[in-house]
């Protein structure tokens, strides 16, 4: 079973790409799971972006992982020749990644020695979506999310700088055993086609 993960920033189009992708033949061959925030029935019950410390971080992880275990039932029970991942257990590194550096919780290696201990999706290959900090600001300004939530953790300078370096200059390698990184800062739609020809050329 051949899996492609799609990364990046919120606002990057990783969604966008994905609905792109559900229309064509790919996505009749594929099964599509969303990023884990979509599983979670209520808004409430959200693990907040910017934990409080290392033990909120640490729990953040237990839920999203207990729906990674979910995905991972549901993608074998499908029995489709691929799957397409919007957003990876990479994200979650890499937001543990971040959090580190901005925080000093110290919990991305004990996250990383938790996962060999729980089953997960692991990707043989990943999308990166990199574009520009500007970009997603008006992105997100232009779907009219700026006014009702002014403060946006996940677009925050550095949190975005260290999400970045885990995927693309960290020393440690992310799970995923291949990474490509496609600059994504053109319209929707041609990020979106770009997206579908390499995976295309993945699942040919």
């Amino acid at each position: 079973m051949l899996i492609i993960a799609l990364e990046g920033p919120s606002y990057a189009g990783k969604s966008t790409a994905i609905r792109h992708l559900r229309h064509t033949t790919l996505g009749s061959r594929a099964f599509v799971s969303d990023c884990y925030v979509r599983h979670v029935a209520h808004r409430d019950d959200i693990p907040p972006a910017r934990t409080d410390s290392a033990a909120a971080q640490l729990a953040a992880f237990e839920r999203f992982m207990e729906i990674e275990a979910t995905r991972v039932a549901e993608a074998v029970a499908s029995g489709r020749q691929f799957v397409i991942l919007d957003r990876s257990v990479d994200t979650l590194l890499a937001h543990a990644y971040a959090l580190d550096a901005l925080f000093g919780y110290g919990v991305h290696h004990q996250l990383h020695d938790r996962l060999r201990t729980l089953p997960f999706l692991c990707p043989h290959h990943t999308l990166y979506l990199d574009v520009p900090a500007e970009t997603l600001h008006l992105r997100r300004k232009t779907a009219g999310h700026t006014a009702a939530e002014s403060e946006y953790f996940l677009h925050e300078p550095g949190f975005l700088r260290h999400a970045r370096d885990y995927f693309v200059h960290t020393p440690r390698r992310p799970v995923t055993r291949e990474l490509t990184v496609l600059a994504a800062d053109a319209g929707p739609d041609d990020v979106a086609r770009a997206v579908e020809a390499l995976v295309a050329f993945w699942a040919r």
